[in-house]
């Protein structure tokens, strides 16, 4: 029997199955966890249920978090399937392109409040839908990057949307913590997503973590898994409000 036997687990960002949110959601169904997975839209639909069907997942559901109407929505379909339940893993982040290449200073305002909207408020917005559904003991993390602690080349915008991010989960944290319900964040180290695709000199990034971090290797989605395991069982109830480094220890290091 696993650890997260009879817990309910919401997975929010996966996009494809190389997605850290998908990596998670293996690890967590491992432990006996029952799934269910969101999209954003028709396209990701067509790759989500698929993965959906592998894994078994219970259900799949649209959630858009542009959409107000989505965040309703998504409550009365949780209590319809479920009832209740236990675990939200926020994957979900999204910048515009054309401010992962040019400087930071140049970001333009549709294009800030778009990246902070979507990869940051979207938790605050899930946590108030969802958690008067969520049983004691309950578990919400979010996947950041240590972008949002020090300049990372490119990363421009989404490091600024990171660190709202995890000053989000601390305040939540205190907002949710007398409903004896978690939230914390895991700072994973680069890893190939679709997501990160769109940051310029990626690959150049995920060479170096191979050199310079102290275990010469690049953390996996699998990696990220394990840890989400971790924050989503009891073995976790004393900590919340925290950022977790899932990254072969390269945040320990100085100058890279």
């Amino acid at each position: 029997m696993g650890i997260l036997e009879g817990k309910k687990a919401l997975i929010f960002g996966v996009a494809n199955e190389r997605s850290i949110a998908w990596g998670i959601a293996n690890e967590l169904k491992k432990q006996g966890a029952k799934i269910a997975l969101s999209y954003v839209n028709d396209a990701i639909k067509k790759r989500v249920e698929p993965l959906a069907e592998q894994i078994g997942a219970d259900f799949t559901f649209e959630m858009d978090v542009c959409n107000d109407d989505h965040y309703k929505s998504v409550h009365g379909l949780v209590k319809e399937k479920w009832g209740d339940f236990d675990i939200i893993v926020h994957s979900i982040a999204f910048a515009d392109r054309k401010d992962l290449k040019d400087k930071f200073v140049n970001t333009s305002r549709e294009g800030f409040k778009m990246a902070c909207d979507i990869s940051a408020f979207s938790l605050v917005g899930l946590s108030n839908a969802l958690s008067p559904l969520m049983n004691e003991k309950g578990s919400i993390m979010a996947m950041s990057y240590y972008g949002s602690q020090k300049v990372i080349t490119n990363y421009n915008v989404m490091g600024v949307a990171k660190a709202a991010l995890e000053a989000s989960t601390r305040y939540l944290a205190n907002d949710l913590g007398e409903k004896k319900i978690r939230v914390n964040c895991i700072s994973a180290g680069p890893i190939k997503t679709l997501a990160a695709s769109g940051i310029s000199g990626f690959r150049d990034l995920l060479s170096k973590v191979e050199d310079i971090a102290p275990m010469k290797e690049n953390v996996t989605p699998s990696d990220v898994g394990g840890t989400a395991t971790y924050l989503a069982s009891e073995l976790s109830n004393g900590v919340t409000g925290q950022v977790i480094y899932v990254d072969s220890g390269l945040s320990i290091l100085g100058g890279f």
